[in-house]
């Protein structure tokens, strides 16, 4: 995957270098200090993935991030948890707290992977098809593919497009995150934030910003919350 890092930091920098040096999958075209540097080069090159700071001079990494063309995928690099969430809104692939650890890079860098993989074998903007009581179809990868709800964990949105988490793979479909949204049964899927619906059944445990499904962290957006604990959590807690 072609690869560039923006960040003011010059040994933040050099830190991403050597993580992006380790992994096979990446190629690094180019490292630059500023959103307006970086998107300059852009305009002239192929980059499927940004490794992106958040708080920097200028144009911060979120204000950038909503500029980056829909088929290049952003990794969020910066020293605050504060902003993860806000991530999230702005359809990142990840974010990875520095200093970062090569595992957890790569990490991230695999599940981008799987998803520009997915996407290059999109060919059409297909539809979710004709819903029945437990399941549905979806045009996908040239072929029509029947998922279950039950076997859905949950669907996140990525820019144009959802990627359906099931039990045993990934789906990703051209869609908004809306219109699905607004096909499924409510009494079981439930938006938690502008690019995460989930299956209210496989939750494993919340907190007040996340849920829990399996080994996945979804994070709770501020406008969905309250309707999701109103709804999902709190009418389910056994009184004492």
């Amino acid at each position: 995957m072609n690869s560039i890092i923006v960040d003011d930091e010059p040994l933040a920098r050099e830190a991403i270098e050597m993580l992006i040096e380790k992994t096979s999958s990446l190629v690094l075209l180019g490292s630059f200090n500023s959103a307006l540097t970086a998107s300059k080069f852009m305009l002239d090159n192929s980059v499927d993935l940004v490794f992106l700071d958040i708080q920097m001079p200028g144009i911060n990494g979120i204000e950038f991030a909503k500029t980056i063309p829909q088929t290049t995928f952003v990794i969020f690099t910066t020293a605050f948890s504060e902003f993860a969430l806000e991530s999230y809104e702005v359809d990142a692939v990840d974010y990875l707290i520095k200093p970062i650890k090569l595992e957890r890079f790569q990490k991230a860098v695999d599940k981008t992977e799987v998803y520009l993989k997915l996407l290059q074998k999109e060919n059409t903007r297909p539809n979710i098809g004709q819903i029945t009581d437990d399941y549905f179809f979806i045009k996908a990868d040239r072929k029509i593919i029947k998922i279950y709800f039950n076997d859905l964990l949950f669907i996140e949105g990525l820019k144009d497009y959802v990627v359906m988490h099931t039990e045993n793979q990934k789906v990703i479909t051209a869609m908004n995150i809306k219109t699905i949204h607004e096909q499924l049964p409510k009494k079981m899927f439930v938006r938690v934030s502008k690019s995460f619906i989930i299956n209210a059944k496989k939750i494993d445990s919340v907190d007040n910003n996340t849920v829990n499904i399996g080994k996945n962290e979804i994070p709770i957006g501020n406008i969905y919350r309250d309707f999701f604990f109103d709804e999902f959590v709190t009418k389910k807690i056994l009184s004492r």
